[in-house]
Order: C-alpha cells, then structure tokens, then sequence
C-alpha cells in the first residue's frame, strides 16, 4: 500500500492523524542529518511491519510504500 504523508516536524510526540487524501505525521525529530526520515521509518515499521519512503527524502510531502 502507498501512502501520501505530510511531515511536522519538533513535535512534542509521534502521533498519525489520517485524512481523506494523506496522512498528517508528527514526529519529535528535527529535519537535520535525515533523523526525520530515520523517524519516520521507525515507527511505521513498529505499527505496519516493512516500509520504505519512495518519494520525497527532503521534503515535508512523502510516499511511503507499506
């Protein structure tokens, strides 16, 4: 499955809020050295199992494949 995502980042926790059209992710970390992304990555495999980001690596807007 492909998800649309929007990234926030500093947030004060993780937490997915899911719309129509993508997910708003929030994450603690900062948008420095890929620690976002790495994030990211970390809790979608916690809840979903495997994932990847296939598109936008340094943006807020993402593709992740589940």
């Amino acid at each position: 499955m492909i998800i649309k995502i929007k990234v926030k980042t500093n947030s004060d926790k993780f937490k997915i809020i899911k719309h129509r059209d993508y997910w708003l992710v929030y994450v603690k970390s900062k948008p420095e050295q890929n620690k976002a992304n790495i994030e990211i990555i970390k809790q979608f495999s916690k809840i979903y199992g495997k994932c990847r980001i296939l598109k936008g690596l340094k943006s807020n807007n993402k593709l992740i494949e589940i």
